[in-house]
């Protein structure tokens, strides 16, 4: 079986070491084998759970609560239902989020149109007569 060190782990992820060390500090990977000397060797499996972890924190949950589902996941099939529900609940949770982007998106198609307009009349006042919809300040 393959295994990692720490700064292996932190390049194929896009960390830092010091992350994977603070995730350490908070209980997010103790499943994390460690030598007679203390190094920290990773698995692939343990890189998995990693990448599922990065996943949580994206969406905003906070470390806290992934150290919960970490728990969960040491308890085995027992909380199945909690993790199956908190998977839920941050479903729900970034489709909310997704919502809310593809509005703020929507404001920042609307000015790269008024911008791209008015360079190209190399004025704003082209928009004066125009009437377009969103009024956020210029």
């Amino acid at each position: 079986m393959k295994t990692y060190s720490i700064s292996e782990v932190a390049k194929e992820l896009n960390l830092t070491v010091y992350t994977l060390r603070y995730y350490d500090k908070e209980g997010l990977i103790p499943f994390v084998e460690r030598t007679t000397s203390g190094t920290r060797v990773f698995k692939e499996s343990d890189i998995d759970a990693l990448k599922v972890i990065e996943c949580l924190k994206a969406t905003g949950m906070p470390i806290k609560e992934i150290k919960t589902f970490i728990d969960w996941c040491s308890e085995g099939d027992a909380t199945l239902q909690q993790r199956y529900d908190m998977f839920l609940a941050r479903k729900a949770h970034v489709e909310a989020q997704m919502e809310e982007l593809k509005k703020a998106m929507e404001v920042i198609e609307h000015k790269c149109f008024y911008y791209k307009t008015a360079l190209e009349a190399e004025t704003e006042e082209i928009h004066k007569n125009m009437k377009i919809g969103i009024s956020i300040s210029n």
